[in-house]
């Protein structure tokens, strides 16, 4: 079902992403803090809500990721810009994001298949935007930005890492890929 309340619920996602990235690289932290919790309210009930109301989809589970997708790396994009993430994660999160979507035969209609490894690093990401911006919002300066700086090129190797895993499966191990249907 393409209009439907959860799929309108990552559209949110969507739309709140650029406002809350200018109010990160413009140090209004408590927009950008109640920007980043309605991401992730909204993240936490499109899917339920989907799921009790009986309107799950393959497209609208591809949205869901997309949104996500699409919202973390804007948020990690305006810390690369402050100089507290890598931008080279920038670049990575969307690049594994269309190899999750390519491999799992999303565009085909198949439901997106997660490796352990990539689910962990989505998070992660939502992690690393979140608490740099959180200390920020709470004047709590709990780590230095370094840190911060630290964990993005540990996410660099992880989603580096994913990538490849997901590529072998995809091109050696047909029988044996994350959402094979034989």
């Amino acid at each position: 079902m393409l209009y439907s309340l959860p799929n309108a619920l990552s559209l949110s996602r969507v739309v709140m992403a650029l406002p809350c990235a200018w109010a990160i690289s413009n140090a209004h932290w408590i927009v950008a803090g109640l920007l980043f919790a309605a991401a992730i309210a909204t993240d936490l009930a499109d899917g339920w809500l989907a799921r009790s109301t009986r309107q799950v989809t393959s497209l609208g589970g591809l949205f869901d990721h997309a949104s996500d997708a699409l919202f973390v790396t804007v948020q990690l994009g305006a810390f690369a810009w402050l100089d507290v993430t890598p931008w080279l994660l920038v670049l990575l999160v969307p690049a594994s994001f269309v190899q999750y979507v390519l491999d799992s035969d999303a565009l085909a209609g198949a439901p997106l298949r997660a490796s352990r490894i990539g689910r962990s690093n989505g998070i992660a990401y939502f992690v690393l935007a979140g608490f740099p911006l959180y200390q920020r919002a709470l004047g709590l300066p709990l780590l230095p930005d370094v840190v911060f700086g630290w964990c993005g090129w540990l996410l660099v190797g992880t989603t580096a890492v994913s990538m490849a895993d997901r590529l072998w499966a995809y091109l050696h191990l047909p029988g044996k890929r994350l959402n094979s249907r034989r």
